[in-house]
């Protein structure tokens, strides 16, 4: 069996100042994290404690023994690790798990994957790490993630990448995000239906109102069980799609920065506005087309007034 090196776990508000003091009690050196209430390291585990959820993650290759003497029996009172299929075997059915990456980027793709599970393919992901792509900072990380995922056996994945050009004529076309969301995610579905005809169930992590996947689904004359809900990415199968959508997102950024010759910066802040200035003063306005999600404000930020 693989050792155990990266663990995500769901726990209550009341607990992280708890988990905060046992930390502290146990000599770790805390840090101060994006997203995060806090992260602690020690020799070369890491303890970070997010603020979406709250959800604690543990890296390194002490995890096992913090998770199994530590966070289990001080914080989360129960045996988890090694009884996933007792508290969740629902994740140990057959299904479809699908996610996206690149909603909230300016500069870039939109993603959208699908992963099929089953029970065998399930236990070997949560042995490789398989965890959100949002708590991986590394892209090295990730790829490697999603290397794990494609050998794992019984695994069927689709990806679907809008790159920005389709992207923003689809979404003048939808002139919606949410509708353009469940166009991709009902394409991919769409795609692993004709890889596992039989699989019975899809999970999506839920990004508007259900009835709006469901009507693209509808719209496409798929039928499947479909499931939505919020912080999906708890499933290994929505972890391991969004593993694969940040990864096709990360490539395309990287390729893009070769082929424009600049550095195309994540996310919406200001360091996307410096590399949009960088990028209009050498290749023009009518070209942000080719790189940008063109109704963010960042256009009307960069252009005063948007580029028709």
């Amino acid at each position: 069996m693989v050792a155990l090196t990266t663990y995500t776990q769901a726990i209550d508000e009341a607990d992280v100042e708890k988990l905060r003091g046992i930390l502290d009690r146990d000599g770790f050196e805390f840090l101060e994290k994006p997203y995060a209430h806090f992260g602690a390291r020690k020799g070369k585990l890491n303890v970070t404690v997010y603020q979406k959820g709250p959800k604690v993650l543990v890296q390194g290759r002490e995890t096992e023994d913090f998770v199994k003497f530590t966070l289990e029996p001080e914080i989360l009172g129960e045996a988890r690790l090694g009884y996933e299929e007792i508290h969740n075997p629902e994740m140990f059915e057959p299904h479809f798990g699908i996610d996206e990456s690149g909603k909230g980027d300016y500069f870039g793709p939109l993603v959208i994957a699908g992963v099929y599970t089953d029970a065998e393919s399930t236990r070997a992901l949560i042995e490789a790490g398989a965890m959100d792509s949002k708590r991986v900072s590394s892209s090295a990380r990730i790829r490697a993630l999603a290397a794990a995922i494609r050998k794992t056996r019984g695994i069927r994945e689709a990806v679907v990448l809008i790159g920005p050009e389709r992207y923003n004529d689809l979404y003048e076309k939808f002139a919606n995000l949410n509708e353009l969301l469940a166009w991709g995610h009902a394409k991919v579905i769409e795609e692993l239906l004709t890889r596992v005809p039989a699989c019975p169930r899809a999970l999506s992590d839920q990004f508007a109102n259900p009835r709006v996947l469901q009507r693209a689904l509808e719209r496409k004359g798929v039928e499947i069980e479909l499931q939505q809900r919020t912080k999906g990415e708890s499933d290994v199968a929505v972890a391991a799609a969004s593993i694969l959508a940040r990864e096709a997102f990360v490539r395309w950024m990287e390729q893009a920065a070769g082929e424009w010759e600049l550095p195309l910066a994540l996310g919406a802040g200001p360091p996307v506005l410096e590399a949009g200035r960088a990028f209009l003063e050498t290749h023009g306005v009518q070209e942000l087309r080719k790189v940008g999600k063109v109704h963010f404000k960042t256009t009307n930020q960069l252009t005063d007034g948007g580029i028709g």
